[in-house]
């Protein structure tokens, strides 16, 4: 069963639910106004934007891991990143033709053609070897451990990335990501870029004022009868803030990342509008399917049947298209007009 801890791992669908579709390239969303039914508009392709120039690597270097060790990288000419978003870092940052695989999460279009190493969402440390990678990018959700553990010990240098929570992580994963590649003058660029489209966006956000809207992060494996409610370290309320809304697990006091859903909790919580996973949302059978969630329909997101979705494999990445996402919650929160 998927773990909400990996959450941000799931690969990406997009769905048709709603009139206010965005075409934002990696960022499918959408938001239904009452009672609407109309499918909206198919999402740009799935791509992402590498710097204009390719960087040479500087090698060797040492860097820091999330798990205490020091790792050595004296090539970068066959990399494996084992998640969609370290994989979206390294062909952003103009690397993507070093990327020998990919985990089943990297689905954007440029990592397509690579083999996937992954079974599930569990690596497959024979697959992986079996590439002769010169270096091996992980985050701590990536697993199992015994794995990773088989990749390091056979000599290839592993560098565990912190996952990430909120808007201050997306210049940490970029560094950690060029360190370790030897191109920190191109992670250096591609945070100035990053940083200045993120500013950009918020500025669209609506002048403090009126009631800001509250929404509820919900979790949901239909398939898995998984179905979760949002709390402070579920990762989203950083983009909602952002986004001048009120997450409204946060405000409940929900300390833990995710916790069952319950009539009572969405009742307390009393969302204006509900935020889910594109393919979360089509494993409980679409807006539809949500209201029949104990608790859904009697909520004001419920009653309205107002839902914003973004793709599985952006929302939670906190990576180089971070303002799209943060653009497509505004959006979708707004109107086309912010």
């Amino acid at each position: 069963m998927p773990t909400p801890a990996a959450s941000h791992r799931f690969p990406r669908l997009a769905v048709a639910v709603a009139a206010l579709a965005l075409a934002l390239t990696g960022c499918g969303g959408t938001a239904t106004p009452p009672g609407s039914s109309a499918p909206a508009a198919a999402a740009a392709p799935d791509r992402v934007e590498p710097l204009a120039a390719t960087p040479q690597p500087a090698l060797p270097v040492t860097v820091p891991s999330a798990d205490g060790a020091q790792v050595t990288v004296t090539s970068a000419d066959r990399v494996i990143p084992l998640t969609g978003s370290l994989n979206e870092i390294v062909h952003t940052l103009g690397l993507g033709g070093q990327v020998v695989a990919r985990d089943i999460t990297a689905t954007f279009e440029q990592a397509a053609r690579l083999p996937v190493v992954t079974r599930g969402h569990d690596v497959s440390a024979e697959s992986v070897l079996s590439l002769r990678p010169t270096l091996v990018l992980t985050e701590t959700t990536t697993g199992p451990a015994e794995a990773v553990q088989q990749i390091r010990d056979a000599g290839i240098p592993v560098l565990v990335v912190a996952p990430a929570k909120g808007l201050d992580d997306v210049p940490k994963r970029i560094d950690t990501v060029a360190a370790a590649l030897g191109v920190k003058d191109a992670g250096a660029q591609l945070n100035q870029r990053t940083a200045d489209r993120i500013a950009a966006v918020r500025k669209n956000v609506p002048a403090a004022g009126g009631k800001q809207p509250r929404v509820a992060f919900l979790y949901l494996r239909g398939t898995a009868s998984v179905y979760l409610l949002g709390g402070s370290d579920s990762g989203a309320a950083s983009l909602l803030e952002a986004a001048g809304a009120v997450d409204t697990g946060k405000e409940s006091g929900l300390g833990k990342d995710f916790t069952p859903i319950t009539s009572e909790a969405l009742a307390a919580a009393a969302p204006d509008a509900i935020l889910v996973m594109s393919k979360g949302l089509e494993s409980v059978g679409g807006i539809d399917g949500l209201v029949k969630i104990p608790g859904v329909a009697q909520t004001p997101a419920g009653m309205d049947r107002r839902v914003l979705t973004v793709d599985d494999g952006v929302l939670l990445n906190y990576g180089p298209r971070t303002d799209q996402v943060l653009s497509s919650l505004i959006t979708q929160l707004y109107g086309k007009g912010a």
